[in-house]
């Protein structure tokens, strides 16, 4: 990092499950109000590392930081201290269906803040017009609603509680090339409009373009490159352009191919 303090700032980080190895030494930080995008392919641990920093999975080792605050520890007060902090735009939308739409987004705001359910509601219904939503959608349930519009629900409840650091679980998929286009357009201008750190976990290439300050690749549980979108094309790094590129023939592949003959 600069002289500018890491909102997150991750270090020699080791995760396994029994003899997987997963995470095998990450180091990454994140600076106030950038957008880092990882990417890597299926299993190469990005799950894991959004896990771990969000309190949900306990490393084995090494040190991760926001704010200054090692939270490593897994601590419960470590784990409050992050999720005062953060907002999750899941990969389902996970939505509750037993909810109504404002419901839904008000949840944090009514289960773990504690608000009055006309504060709590004034706010779901501000936070829907953010991402294009009417206040009628409010009272629908989300079973009544298009993925499309299930994911512009999911990103206002991430943003309800007008967080520090928002998360994103590969928030395009199964949506259209346009519908994909619409919400990271909406993830760039609210991330933006409430100066949050965002981290956020991909397969798609051109959101992760779209959306990023910088890319990271995971690959065996290690970043192997990190840099500006526009150099990703011509990276210098071989397993780096086999994947944006999603070649078959390539070094990931030779390691798939050792894996299929146990």
């Amino acid at each position: 990092m600069s002289e500018q303090t890491a909102k997150i700032e991750i270090s020699g980080l080791h995760k396994s499950f029994g003899a997987n190895h997963v995470l095998r030494g990450i180091d990454l930080d994140v600076a106030p109000g950038k957008s880092l995008v990882v990417i890597g392919g299926s299993g190469s641990g990005k799950s894991v590392l959004l896990k771990s920093v969000l309190g949900l999975i306990k490393p084995d080792r090494g040190t991760m930081k926001v704010d200054g605050r090692d939270v490593a520890r897994h601590s419960a007060s470590d784990k409050k201290f992050v999720a005062e902090q953060t907002g999750m735009l899941f990969q389902g939308s996970a939505l509750f269906d037993s909810l109504t739409v404002w419901e839904n987004v008000a949840f944090r705001l009514l289960y773990g803040e504690h608000k009055s359910r006309t504060k709590s509601k004034d706010k779901a219904i501000d936070c829907l017009a953010q991402v294009g939503l009417t206040a009628e959608v409010g009272e629908l349930r989300p079973s009544e609603l298009s993925g499309g519009m299930q994911k512009r629900v999911s990103l206002a409840r991430a943003i309800a509680a007008d967080p520090q650091i928002l998360f994103f679980d590969e928030p395009t998929t199964g949506l259209d090339p346009i519908m994909s286009d619409v919400i990271n357009n909406l993830i760039v201008d609210r991330v933006k409009a409430i100066g949050a750190t965002a981290v956020s976990i991909t397969h798609d290439m051109k959101s992760a373009c779209k959306i990023a300050d910088e890319i990271a690749m995971l690959y065996q549980g290690v970043i192997i490159w990190r840099g500006p979108p526009d150099e990703l094309e011509d990276s210098g790094n071989p397993m780096v352009d086999q994947f944006v590129h999603g070649r078959a023939d390539g070094p990931i592949q030779m390691q798939v191919r050792r894996y299929g003959k146990k």
